[in-house]
Formats: C-alpha cells, structure tokens, sequence
C-alpha cells in the first residue's frame, strides 16, 4: 500500500507541474544492484519483470510472453488490450525478435519490490513546452503484480492519444 502511495505522490506532484528548477533524472548503471534484495522473493519478483522487459519487451521476443505473463494477465494501459494474448496481438506487428541483451537498455532509474508488487522507473526525455530547442527530463513507471510466479497486471502513466 505505502508503494502505491508513493507512485501516487509522484503523480499528483507531476501533474501539478514540479519544482520550477528541475535536477535532470539520470539512469542508475549498476543493475545487479537494484536487482538485489535481502528478501529472496522481492529479488525474484525484481528479476521476472527485469528478465521481462529484456527478453520480451526490449528484444521482441514475443513467443517468451507465456514464461513471464499469466494468461489472464490484467493491462491497465488504454492502448494495449488486456490477456496475454492482447498483449502478443498488440506487439506483433512492432515486435522483431533481436538478440537478448544482458540488461535493460532503456535508462532506468530504480527498481523498487514490495510483496507482489515491482516498479521499474525510468529516465523520460520530453520538449519543453516553452521553448522547442529544449529538453528536459522526466520519470517514466512501469509497475506490475506478481501472481504464481508470473506478471498478473501491469500499469503505467499512460493516456490515450
């Protein structure tokens, strides 16, 4: 619950529109380390979404869905239907199996576990609104519940177009 309320706080501050004078977010290079835990179960349900993104997400290897995702797996983001099957459908047309690389390319930030619940949060690149010449940075989420060892639902910040 505590991690839920927190993403919630993150939200609700960035929709208010932040601090007038931004830190830029920058990717944590260790993984192994955000992948540790104390707790063997937190540190296995970080590893099954890391491997996830990879694997399935990142490299396009959609015929590896059924290792990670659970086949009534719940999708909350409004552009990717709901089911295992949903989500195959959805990728298939983006999704090029390339080889699988040893960690997440995409600049990640921090990987947080509480029970069934992992968040991947990410550095987000976006154009200032104010001026078109500038960019700035931003904290994409990706979070997930884990059931019987497989990702059961998955929510992020994203809207429809």
């Amino acid at each position: 619950m505590l991690l839920l309320r927190v993403v919630a706080l993150f939200c609700l501050w960035g929709a208010l529109g932040g601090a007038a004078a931004q830190v830029p977010v920058t990717p944590n290079p260790d993984h192994e380390a955000l992948l540790a835990s104390v707790d063997p179960r937190l540190a296995a349900n970080k590893r099954l979404v890391y491997d996830f993104w990879r694997e399935v997400f990142e490299a396009g290897h959609l015929d590896l869905a059924d290792k990670y995702l659970a086949e009534g797996y719940i999708q909350h983001n409004p552009t990717v239907p709901t089911g295992r099957a949903g989500f195959v459908a959805f990728f298939g047309p983006f999704a090029k199996a390339k080889p699988i690389e040893p960690r997440v390319k995409a600049p990640l930030v921090q990987i947080v576990a509480e029970g069934d619940w992992v968040v991947l949060s990410f550095v987000q690149k976006r154009p200032d609104p104010k001026d078109a010449t500038r960019s700035y940075t931003t904290t994409w989420f990706d979070m997930f519940r884990i059931e019987n060892g497989q990702i059961a639902e998955h929510w992020d910040p994203a809207v429809k177009p």
